[in-house]
């Protein structure tokens, strides 16, 4: 039960910085990624304390085996960039770049009842259950 708690107080924190940071905004976001136009680089400095506190909880989390709430830490271990984590990453960024939203920022909107949010997680929950549908195609043992 503790990291259930200790996951809604995590999550609840992540959405409220999302509100307060203008993260759950599309029109900000976007104008974020107007580089040739009216540009708003205030969430560059979002990002980068985003960065700086990961980077300190990677550090901090390498050098345990256990989380403090007695949980395993399993951090990732691929090094490689390949096709699949470049396509990915092109349809991570087009799709913010279209929509305004990346997943945390949609699902902190989409609680708040933006339609806008609502036909975005829904091709986004759609496009993840076809990445599964493909996979187990691709691996039908697993």
């Amino acid at each position: 039960m503790p990291t259930v708690i200790a996951s809604l107080l995590a999550g609840l924190v992540f959405g409220l910085g999302l509100i307060v940071s203008g993260m759950a905004n599309p029109a900000k976001v976007l104008g974020f990624l107007d580089l040739a136009g009216a540009w708003d680089p205030s969430l560059a400095f979002v990002m980068g304390g985003a960065v700086i506190v990961s980077a300190a909880a990677f550090l901090f989390a390498r050098r345990r085996k256990l989380s403090l709430l007695g949980a395993p830490i399993m951090l990732p271990t691929a090094r490689r960039i390949d096709r699949r984590l470049v396509g990915g990453s092109l349809l991570f960024g087009v799709g913010w770049g279209v929509a305004g939203f990346c997943p945390g920022p949609a699902l902190v909107s989409l609680g708040s009842g933006e339609l806008k949010a609502a036909v975005f997680v829904g091709a986004m929950l759609l496009g993840m259950g076809l990445f599964e549908l493909i996979e187990q195609m691709k691996n039908p043992s697993d």
